[in-house]
């Protein structure tokens, strides 16, 4: 497969949304073939009601992630708290990657302005797949125990390495009930 762009060519919101695929109507389609998602998992760790630290990860500006990027922050969030806290914590992503990044490729080697168009009808060809995401949206959620406060944080903060932006984690502890 053919290597990406960087993740600042496409972070910033600057046009409107490519996402229209349809199964029902497929003349409507705005997208003809879909790229594949990176994000196949979205529910790990144990779900449980005992669970009284709820963190999240939060963007502090609206950005674009594209579905790799996402994979691979929940790929390091899941393996350090399964090495650390197995089966006491439950992650969730909360996001879904639709936006369709069209990318126009160009010819870069000798000879490159005789063999591409340049900019005609640049529109593009789908690349990847992204998700919107506003200021202050949650990104992912992780429950735990308030004895694991500090191993759930350093595992949210280690995730803000792959993903392009800055980032805030919010606690919120959750008052339990006498029984």
């Amino acid at each position: 497969m053919a290597r990406l762009r960087p993740a600042r060519t496409c972070r910033d919101i600057t046009s409107q949304p490519w996402s229209r695929y349809s199964l029902r109507k497929p003349r409507k389609n705005y997208v003809r073939a879909l790229p594949h998602t990176s994000l196949l998992v979205f529910n790990m760790g144990v779900r449980k009601d005992t669970y009284d630290l709820e963190l999240t990860l939060r963007p502090e500006q609206s950005l674009q992630l594209r579905s790799n990027a996402l994979e691979s922050a929940r790929q390091l969030i899941n393996k350090y708290l399964e090495n650390s806290i197995p089966l006491d914590y439950s992650l969730r992503v909360l996001v879904y990657p639709h936006n369709v990044i069209r990318e126009h490729k160009m010819s870069t080697a000798a000879g490159a302005d005789r063999t591409s168009r340049g900019m005609s009808l640049s529109f593009g060809r789908p690349v990847a797949v992204a998700a919107r995401i506003k200021e202050d949206q949650p990104i992912f959620m992780l429950q735990t125990m308030k004895a694991n406060r500090e191993v759930a944080v350093q595992a949210l903060r280690r995730s803000t390495a792959k993903l392009s932006g800055t980032y805030k984690v919010k606690a919120v502890e959750k008052v339990m009930p006498k029984q």
